[in-house]
């Protein structure tokens, strides 16, 4: 099933337990236009979408092929919620970000130190 992506951006907000108040904010704008565009009200534009993923720290390719269904899995034998493997884009993703990380803390480590 097709999800746009307005509904995957909203999805992955809540995932990271962001307000529509803080996006908006780091947007500019109103909640009232963020919660539009959430809806569909307003169209998506690519610009739009590449601040929003900066604001989420997801790639914009992520949000439009992103499925809550990767993320959880719901055991209805049990009724918890479980927790299943990321893709491996996104866990390289995340190691790229850990490594580059690591090497500005080193470099800013030397700076300091001089």
């Amino acid at each position: 099933m097709f999800q746009h992506p307005e509904i995957k951006i909203k999805q992955i907000r809540e995932l990271k337990n962001l307000t529509q108040e803080h996006i908006s904010n780091e947007l500019g704008l109103s909640v009232r236009a963020y919660s539009k565009i959430e809806s569909g009200e307003t169209q998506l534009t690519i610009n739009r979408l590449k601040q929003i993923s900066a604001i989420l720290e997801i790639d914009p390719i992520e949000i439009l092929g992103f499925n809550v269904k990767n993320i959880f899995n719901i055991n209805n034998s049990e009724g918890n919620s479980n927790y299943i493997n990321y893709s491996d884009k996104l866990i390289e993703q995340y190691e790229e970000t850990i490594e580059s990380l690591k090497e500005q803390i080193s470099l800013l480590k030397l700076l300091m130190n001089k």
